[in-house]
């Protein structure tokens, strides 16, 4: 037997990462078969009537000013939902969200919205620090917390709200489609939660038999499931804190329910090297949350697999033939998970497939960087991050 090539061994290691990513679109797609049947389902349900929805406590916390932030306030003061409030936290004192907020009080004089000066710092992660101090407010058992840049359609609280009618629910989070800026990097950015984050998701939730976490677009609880895992100050060094929290409440027996509705998050306009930082700080982030999830994303990565089998196989038919059946699948996959599940049809924008190859390319080079170091820009600041928490540098 002659001895084996260097060559012939890469040839033999991309042949395997290739097949190993085609049965990860296999799972893709009965991850999205399962969700939407999932949905179809919530969907034909008769909602629940009005006397029986109960009222809720939303809080926000900020820090400065998010795209598109003014229109996504007013969606939320826009519910047809009988009752509940909006409770704001910030900071900082000269913090300019402070005065949308004031307007936001005089556009809707009739619902209770509350501004709360957070002026104390509890831990490393400032917006759990904040809905320390912002949950004194909250008047309601129902708690709902969602990111700052969150869009959200008129039914959103009834869709969210109705499976609390089950007392196993423990929690409720939504998928969530991002709306891009005009730049490269807000458009990789947006491109990567429909075609690759929301598959991602719905594979976890297919392999584990339902959701072990939340996701910071929606979190739903009942004040006292958020009292059994010792409260918001038990998540007060955790980068990410929708993740511990749902984990948590999981892990007390509580079962995690991904609701029918879908929100949307307005991006930043990332530069290139932003939406590099960005996708380090969630690589790391997932690196510390989720270790064997994280060494399995290596075999995510199909066409890196593929073109590297290509080349090595010297464009060989047979790795041609590979490399066009692991690029339909992707193309397929991410189409189904953006188009269907989220109603984002940018993936068929004129430079829709090209970006989700760049991006592609791109990503085991990050995933590669999220195994080296520490160090995670997060809203302007700098952190380490070491076993999930923060620490300032």
């Amino acid at each position: 037997m002659p001895p084996l090539t260097a060559r012939a061994i890469l040839e033999a290691v991309a042949v395997i990462g290739t097949i190993c990513c085609l049965f990860f679109y296999f799972l893709c797609a009965l991850s999205l078969a399962s969700f939407l049947a999932d949905r179809r389902k919530k969907l034909k349900q008769d909602p629940l009537p009005e006397s029986e929805l109960p009222p809720v406590s939303i809080l926000k916390p900020l820090k400065g000013v998010d795209p598109g932030m003014w229109e996504s306030f007013c969606t939320h003061c826009e519910q047809e939902y009988p009752q509940y409030q909006l409770i704001f936290g910030v900071s900082d004192p000269s913090d300019p969200a402070i005065e949308i907020v004031r307007k936001l009080k005089a556009k809707y004089p009739h619902l209770p919205i509350e501004l709360i000066m957070c002026d104390r710092v509890l831990g490393t992660n400032i917006k759990v620090s904040n809905l320390v101090q912002m949950l004194p407010a909250a008047r309601y058992e129902l708690l709902l917390v969602n990111d700052s840049d969150v869009r959200v359609p008129s039914d959103y609280l009834r869709k969210v709200i109705a499976p609390f009618a089950d007392a196993s629910v423990g929690l409720v989070t939504c998928l969530y489609r991002g709306c891009a800026a005009p730049t490269l990097g807000s458009r990789l950015e947006a491109l990567g939660i429909g075609t690759d984050f929301v598959p991602g998701v719905l594979s976890a939730r297919f392999l584990e038999k339902g959701l072990h976490f939340g996701l910071g677009s929606t979190l739903a609880f009942r004040r006292r499931d958020l009292e059994a895992i010792g409260g918001f100050e038990a998540l007060i060094d955790y980068l990410a804190d929708d993740y511990e929290l749902g984990r948590r409440i999981a892990a007390n027996g509580k079962r995690i329910e991904l609701s029918a509705a879908t929100v949307v998050t307005f991006l930043p306009a990332y530069t290139l090297r932003q939406f590099f930082r960005h996708q380090l700080r969630w690589s790391r982030t997932i690196r510390d949350a989720r270790r064997w999830g994280y060494a399995g994303l290596l075999f995510t990565f199909g066409l890196p697999w593929a073109l590297a089998m290509l080349l090595a196989a010297h464009l060989a038919p047979w790795a041609g033939a590979l490399f066009m059946l692991t690029l339909a699948a992707r193309l397929a996959t991410g189409a189904i998970a953006a188009v269907v599940v989220l109603r984002d049809f940018r993936i068929f924008h004129h430079d829709g497939f090209r970006n989700i190859l760049l991006r592609d390319l791109v990503a085991p080079i990050i995933w590669a960087a999220g195994l080296m170091g520490n160090r995670i820009h997060w809203r302007g600041d700098v952190f380490d991050l070491k076993d999930g928490r923060l620490s300032r540098e």
